[in-house]
């Protein structure tokens, strides 16, 4: 008897008479994926090996490395960033000391958008969101006393991203640190921004020269720099489903590879630096598929359509963060169990790097004793349970094996509709994304208010009253005291040398020259990102949003 027909004939024997007691008629993932009551080999398709390999090999389905944390843990990262840049300064220590790995700086709105603190467009947002960052006088708070040549930092910024790593470079100057020992992220990815998120300034495609400016500074300056976070955590903090978040992530993807190479590049010489940043979601099994079938897909592309030749050009490397939007402010000790189920998945899903969400986030930014507890998830998750002694521990498992078929097929012909229609950049100017997007969060939202998605204490187990948490809580005074300084910066440096520097950057950009030199000339002349912006919004613009269709 096959496999299949012994499934069969237990459907209609032995579990028939019970399927009456099920839950519910219908159990599906939430993307939609129908799950079976058992899977079993049955689920997938012929050619289960091939589309498998090992670990370290092609297509890298069970993980880019062959030792994975068996040689060493994912990075732990916490986001983090606050009001001044000498408080987010101790907060980054007080990380470290507490056994952080690495960085993860979080900027104010004007910083993201390339707006000074003393702007009027600024006020009220300085430092609320992020660390307010108006000047390399700020970055070298920032970092005083963290060691650049051994201390990773992941930087999320994508509109002012060139300005933000050459005010990083410049204080590892400072420091004596070597550009060849500096190693960190830079998001940079300016297309899910348009898509999902809105940080940005500048239209499209001068968006995009910038960002393969910086690929090829990087390739020649600072080797061991990612020059990309292509991003589809805030594609689903928007609200796509799992298979959108890797179709609209790699589409991104193809279209910055094709955008270096259009731009002389070569492509085993960028592509091993670009990495990815990804969303751990509730749904368990569907996210620890989502990263295996991303990194299967990756693989492909890569291979296939853009001939690369050197394995690390074939690796999909990513960070993750465990999903802000699924936090809750009713009974928000329920967000650390959350999170270390997301947490969970993105381990056994095989990610380099991840960052674990505080309970309070829903409520406030986090508070120094909720980012311990939300490090402290990881690292009982790498020394205490277990999962990181084998690698792709859930390899082989019918239901993973079902599911991340299923996701790399609806992804990939999501990505080729895509592609039909002239790409990435193409697909985002006709709305198409944002659409498929709004339509997802829309459902999702409807499932919650009918009741059929349970979200434990807010729709379903809820209490009366709840006893309220610490939270924190940007002191007011924080803005005046930035705007303070930025005013005594101005007055103390060399205003000719800040003019001459702008007025080389604007002369650049108005040709084809890389742009990373002369950015890094006006930060090093203490211009400010307001100052440095402006004069690119001269020559390219700024990006107004158009109407989806």
């Amino acid at each position: 008897m096959t496999d299949d027909s012994r499934y069969r004939e237990w459907l209609e024997t032995t579990f028939a008479p019970f399927a009456a007691r099920q839950r519910r008629e219908r159990f599906q993932t939430a993307s939609g994926h129908e799950l079976d009551p058992v899977h079993g080999p049955w689920s997938v398709e012929e050619g289960l090996d091939e589309r498998l390999g090992m670990p370290g090999e092609y297509p890298f389905t069970r993980g880019v490395y062959p030792t994975m944390y068996r040689g060493r843990f994912w990075t732990m990262r916490q986001y983090a960033g606050f009001s001044t840049a000498a408080e987010s300064n101790r907060r980054y220590r007080y990380l470290l000391e507490q056994g952080q790995t690495g960085l993860s700086v979080a900027f104010d709105l004007p910083t993201q958008i390339g707006y000074d603190s003393d702007d009027p467009i600024a006020a009220g947002e300085v430092g609320k969101v992020g660390v307010a960052i108006d000047s390399l006088a700020d970055m070298e708070v920032l970092l005083d006393g963290i060691p650049l040549d051994r201390v990773s930092t992941s930087m999320t910024i994508n509109a002012t991203a060139s300005i933000l790593l050459a005010m990083y470079l410049a204080v590892a100057r400072k420091q004596g640190v070597s550009w060849e020992k500096v190693s960190g992220t830079i998001q940079n990815d300016i297309l899910k921004e348009y898509m999902a998120r809105g940080t940005y300034r500048f239209p499209p495609r001068p968006s995009m020269r910038l960002i393969t400016d910086v690929f090829a500074f990087c390739n020649a300056e600072v080797p061991r720099w990612n020059t990309i976070s292509i991003s589809g955590y805030h594609i689903r903090e928007a609200g796509s489903t799992a298979v959108q978040e890797v179709a609209f992530t790699l589409a991104d993807g193809i279209e910055y590879v094709r955008a270096a190479l259009d731009a002389g590049l070569d492509v085993d010489a960028f592509a091993p630096r670009l990495s990815f940043f990804f969303n751990a979601h509730n749904d368990f099994f569907e996210e620890i598929a989502k990263f295996r079938a991303a990194r299967r897909l990756w693989a492909r592309i890569m291979r296939e359509r853009f001939g690369a030749r050197k394995p690390k050009s074939w690796m999909l490397r990513f960070h993750t963060q465990t999903a802000g939007s699924t936090l809750t402010a009713q009974q928000p000790e329920n967000n650390v169990v959350r999170v270390a189920i997301q947490a969970l998945a993105a381990v056994l899903g095989g990610t380099q790097s991840l960052h674990t969400n505080s309970r309070d986030e829903a409520l406030s930014l986090p508070t120094e004793a909720s980012a311990r507890i939300a490090l402290r998830t990881q690292q009982i998750l790498a020394h205490e349970s277990g999962v990181a002694d084998v690698v792709d521990p859930l390899g082989g498992s019918w239901l993973v094996e079902h599911l991340t078929d299923a996701i790399e097929r609806d992804a990939l012909e999501l990505i080729d509709r895509i592609e039909a229609m002239g790409g990435a950049l193409a697909a985002i100017e006709a709305g198409y994304p944002q659409r498929l997007i709004g339509e997802a969060a829309y459902e999702t939202q409807r499932a919650i208010e009918s009741g059929e998605r349970v979200v434990v204490g807010v729709n379903r187990y809820t209490v009366d009253e709840e006893e309220p948490i610490p939270t924190m809580r940007v002191d007011e005074r924080v803005e005046a005291d930035q705007v303070r300084r930025l005013g005594e910066l101005r007055a103390s440096r060399d205003g000719a040398a800040v003019e001459a520097a702008l007025d080389a950057l604007e002369a650049a950009a108005r040709t084809d020259t890389n742009l990373m030199p002369p950015i890094l000339a006006a930060v090093q002349a203490y211009a400010t990102i307001g100052e440095i912006t402006g004069r690119l919004v001269r020559v390219f613009g700024e990006h107004q949003a158009g109407a989806m269709i």
